[in-house]
């Protein structure tokens, strides 16, 4: 099979084709979408293939068939009767204020309304909105399909400042109803963004649409299958591991195929190497601050449960951080529940990407060390290698030591219990390892259980007020956490570490070692 060109950072439908490019067919999703329904919105994270998706649909709405040649649409669509297809995308610039909202809207139904030589007799946005697309209508004798990519990028944008996203919120609003009020001038209507604002707050003039963000049939609409890899991509997977690339890079879940992020793998097959590039894009700032305030205890990140309410809604005065991390793409859905018609969900990290990378990020909010954590990083994993406790113990006693006690008291993550606690698994974290907070059994709760180089180390953590009381490790065997793992033939550490309010520190860290079961 023949390599192609890479599309990285195209969005473009036409361009992909025309230049030779690989692309995976999402035009199955596309006709099914047409024939089922009318008005639709998709949530999916930044860099997922959005915009392509759009600019696809744009496409096959025009009846542009050389393009489709030799994919699922080409003998299934109608290529005689093209459909005129307004777009508005919010991806460009960032609006600070209601009164450029306003201007960039207008920008955009000027392009449209000279586009297809056709005016408004209106001057207010939704008048003016209205009639474009009535004007349209009459003018080419179909209706209207109407594109909309980042709806909500000038409110995520402005995350930080609540009063002039809520003003931009009501500027969209007064937008977006519209679309509504000219069913009978509209073919189609597809809304695509970050986040699914809540339809009280953003969508209550649009209430008739199909969000199909999380839906079986739709899970795969962005993103790359493990098809795809075996399909499309084949021709690239050569030298690299396949459970490296699957590790690092799938995981993402809207309760139906597991996908890949296109843009990892996109730049793996360029770079032949594997990092953040996704996390590296863009990662906000007011993501790591909001977790800091909220005083997020870190080993139960990975491990929240919701329900479909708080999900599937996000608004500026209901912030909750499992939607906003979901919707984000930092977590996804590991299980989906059905109890008596109310569905609930626990959520995961997709993959290594997300979960050694955020846990990094937040490890370099909470602390201020620098490229001295970084060096500590790189140290524990060697200690790890050679077992040497007393130098893990050493390690993390020099860290918290070195903290100067005006930073503990200008941060409000550090006046948190959690804090020693979260600080310490997100250095193993941030490496990557194999761990697992919070192990639930029989017995109770493990805090953290890591596997790593034919070990397996089991941590428990206490605060104190100053001298070290034992209480940690004493814990590990009083409720037998070994037990559960001695079946894996391991050797187990049973590692009880205490952390003292008053001096800041590690002051106990007491380690015994059972012998592996034969």
């Amino acid at each position: 099979m023949q390599r192609k060109s890479l599309p990285i950072g195209i969005e473009t439908f036409r361009e992909i084709r025309e230049g030779g490019h690989y692309y995976v067919d999402k035009t199955p999703f596309a006709l099914r979408l047409i024939e089922q329904g009318k008005y639709y919105f998709l949530s999916r994270p930044r860099r997922f293939g959005k915009s392509l998706f759009l600019d696809t649909l744009a496409e096959l709405f025009s009846a542009n068939a050389p393009l489709f040649a030799g994919l699922h649409a080409h003998t299934r669509w109608d290529w005689t009767r093209p459909y005129p297809v307004v777009r508005l995308s919010f991806a460009d610039g960032v609006m600070a204020s209601r009164a450029q909202l306003d201007e960039r809207i207008g920008e955009l139904l000027a392009d449209n309304e000279a586009r297809f030589g056709v005016a408004s007799a209106h001057a207010s946005i939704p008048g003016r909105f209205h009639g474009l697309i009535r004007a349209i209508h009459e003018h080419t004798g179909e209706r209207v399909v109407v594109l909309v990519d980042e709806y909500d990028k000038p409110i995520l944008d402005n995350l930080t400042d609540t009063d002039t996203a809520r003003q931009l919120r009501d500027g969209l609003r007064n937008l977006y109803s519209v679309i509504k009020g000219a069913d009978a001038h509209i073919r189609f209507a597809f809304l695509t963004g970050v986040s699914k604002f809540s339809k009280v707050s953003l969508f209550s003039g649009l209430n008739n649409l199909n969000d199909i963000t999380v839906d079986p049939k739709y899970s795969a609409i962005c993103g790359y299958t493990e098809a795809d890899l075996d399909t499309v991509f084949a021709p690239e997977l050569e030298g690299l591991n396949r459970e490296e690339i699957r590790a690092w890079y799938n995981g993402y879940n809207w309760t139906g195929d597991a996908v890949y992020n296109p843009f990892d793998l996109l730049l793996l097959f360029q770079k032949r190497q594997f990092r953040a590039w996704w996390f590296e894009t863009a990662t906000p700032t007011f993501l790591i601050d909001l977790l800091t305030q909220r005083h997020t205890w870190l080993p139960e990140l990975g491990q929240l449960e919701t329900d479909a309410a708080l999900l599937s809604s996000f608004d500026l005065e209901r912030m909750t951080s499992e939607a906003l991390l979901f919707q984000t793409g930092y977590l996804t859905i590991d299980v989906e529940e059905n109890l008596g018609g109310n569905y609930f969900y626990r959520l995961r990290y997709p993959n290594r990407e997300v979960y050694q990378s955020l846990t990094g990020a937040l490890l370099d909010a909470w602390t201020p060390a620098g490229a001295v954590e970084a060096r500590q990083r790189k140290s524990l994993y060697r200690l790890l290698q050679q077992n040497d406790f007393a130098g893990l113990e050493a390690l993390f006693s020099a860290f918290f030591a070195s903290i100067p006690h005006d930073w503990y008291r200008n941060n409000p993550i550090a006046q948190y219990e959690g804090y020693y606690a979260s600080v310490f698994y997100a250095y193993f974290a941030s490496l990557g390892l194999d761990l697992t907070p919070e192990d639930s059994s029989n017995a109770g709760r493990l805090d953290m259980a890591l596997r790593f180089n034919g070990n397996l180390y089991l941590f428990e953590f206490k605060v104190v007020e100053l001298a070290p009381e034992g209480r940690a490790l004493q814990q590990i065997k009083d409720l037998g956490y070994a037990d559960k793992y001695r079946a894996e033939a391991l050797p187990i550490h049973l590692i009880g570490v205490e952390f003292s309010r008053e001096q800041r520190t590690v002051v106990g860290f007491e380690v015994e070692s059972v012998a592996r079961q034969r």
